[in-house]
């Protein structure tokens, strides 16, 4: 029977410490600890106070009363100083009065029993005494005057401290309640919170143990109060879906890998076992050769790109770059494949804007927009016999600068734009030209690398491959100084003219 309840206790036991141990409850405990000695800097400031404020008015009344009967004593003498004091003394209150002989007999007042030697120091004190013979077993407290009449006689006046000595028992039991239920809200509090905290830890715990266990999909569970577990939740989560995203590119290209690269390289394997096999001259193993020679340049051409595009993507080439005229760099690269649109029947067709200024590495921005206009040159022959031209455009759009290659070809269904930026992929149309499927794939990588965007739109008919970059700041303007300033007249003047 004991067995059910043997889990529930060892995750309390286990709880605890866990609980003991984080952050949370050691934060929930230290703003206790200094939210109570605040509160008892507080009450004890008040309470101090307090009784310093009854104690000053206890004095203030004694002094009065000193003052009142010392000046009967003067003007009435002894006999009417006892009489006052009598009548005084039946009256019910917290006054205290005696008059005493020089030798101390009690002649009038209401007490009974003082300390010895209390009538012998002049000025204030504070005492114990007792009314009558039956509490002088239990004697109160008062603050004391002593005042020596004319003839020896001493007159004491003095109050009762109880009203004093209550309020601060009752500030005193205001403190420990008031500890006690600091201790009391601030452990539970502590336990509140850092149960919460460890619940929502927990679960990232156990997402993140299914995550390394293989479960890729696994994510972090957002509570949405928008908190900091909630943030490092939201930026762990992108993460991931970054990390998903490159396990899956990286599958991706082992696969294309696997399948594209198997062609060519069974293709080179065929044509050195063929070699072997029929070659009866050199001439014969010479052309052998020289397939293989060919073949192994695709593949390297392959993998140099395939390494382009993993640099590209790991911001390796950032540091490269500069302020670039991207009018003169369009133009350059357009004038460059004029002879091979020459060649392809198409009219290539430049319409660059001048002085646009990007930040960004010239190689990069070149190569990209060769393969844009490798890419239209190859598949941008018109289908109906219409305009055969590949637009190479550039111009300025608000606060970027839009880099567009345009042909009149088939073009490329929108379902498939999204999936031709990636790595081998390639249309069925395609498939009878040369390549490899990696020159888009090259072009995205760079335009992330720049912080650009890349679209694929339709040019009824053809594609319209446009790249959107930030437009570089524009650089301060270094004025010339006024004529006849101290600058000017020490500027030297290169050409010998004397300043107007």
């Amino acid at each position: 029977m004991t067995a059910p309840f043997e889990a529930p206790q060892r995750k309390r036991s286990k709880f605890l410490p866990t609980l003991f141990r984080t952050t949370a409850f050691k934060l929930t405990a230290v703003y206790l600890v200094i939210f109570a000695l605040f509160a008892a800097f507080v009450l004890g400031y008040v309470a101090w106070n307090a009784q310093r404020l009854l104690s000053d008015q206890i004095r203030s009344i004694i002094d009065a009363e000193i003052q009142g009967l010392a000046e009967q004593a003067r003007q009435g003498g002894i006999r009417r100083l006892v009489n006052i004091v009598e009548r005084r003394s039946r009256a019910p209150g917290a006054s205290l009065y005696l008059v005493t002989t020089p030798v101390g007999e009690r002649v009038a007042g209401n007490v009974e029993a003082i300390p010895p030697g209390t009538l012998d120091k002049t000025g204030e004190s504070e005492i114990e005494y007792a009314r009558t013979s039956e509490t002088i077993d239990t004697p109160s407290h008062a603050i004391v005057r002593v005042f020596v009449l004319p003839a020896g006689f001493r007159l004491l006046v003095g109050r009762d401290v109880e009203e004093r000595d209550r309020l601060g028992a009752v500030i005193r039991r205001a403190i420990g309640w008031s500890f006690a239920l600091i201790f009391v809200l601030g452990c539970f509090a502590s336990w509140f919170v850092a149960r919460r905290v460890l619940r929502r830890i927990d679960g990232m715990t156990e997402t993140a143990h299914g995550i390394m266990e293989g479960d890729l999909k696994g994510r972090l569970a957002i509570a949405g109060t928008g908190d900091e577990l909630d943030r490092l939740a939201l930026n762990l989560n992108a993460m991931l879906d970054r990390i998903g995203e490159l396990m899956a590119g990286m599958q991706q290209v082992t696969d294309n890998i696997a399948h594209d690269l198997k062609t060519p390289l069974t293709r080179l394997r065929n044509r050195a076992e063929e070699a072997l096999r029929t070659a009866k001259s050199p001439d014969a193993l010479r052309a052998a050769l020289d397939g293989a020679i060919e073949e192994a340049d695709n593949l390297i051409r392959v993998f140099n790109a395939l390494l382009m595009i993993a640099r590209l993507e790991a911001g390796r080439v950032s540091d490269t770059m500069a302020d670039l005229d991207l009018s003169e760099i369009v133009s350059g690269v357009a004038e460059l494949y004029e002879p091979l649109a020459e060649e392809a029947g198409l009219a290539l067709v430049g319409d660059v804007a001048p002085g646009l200024h990007i930040v960004g590495n010239r190689e990069l921005i070149g190569q990209a927009l060769a393969n844009l206009i490798d890419n239209a040159l190859k598949y941008g022959r018109p289908q109906d016999g219409g305009e055969a031209a590949v637009t190479v455009a550039a111009r300025r759009v608000g606060e970027e600068i839009e880099l567009s290659v345009a042909d009149r070809g088939a073009g490329i269904p929108e379902a498939d734009r999204g999936r031709v930026l990636d790595r081998f992929v390639r249309l069925d149309d395609s498939r009878s030209q040369p390549g490899f499927g990696l020159g888009l794939s090259m072009v995205a990588g760079v335009v992330r690398l720049h912080g650009g965007t890349l679209r694929l739109e339709d040019n009824a008919p053809g594609l319209r491959a446009v790249i959107a970059l930030p437009a570089a700041r524009p650089k301060p303007v270094e004025t010339l100084p006024p004529p006849g300033s101290e600058s000017s007249t020490a500027a030297p003047n290169p050409a010998g003219v004397p300043s107007l």
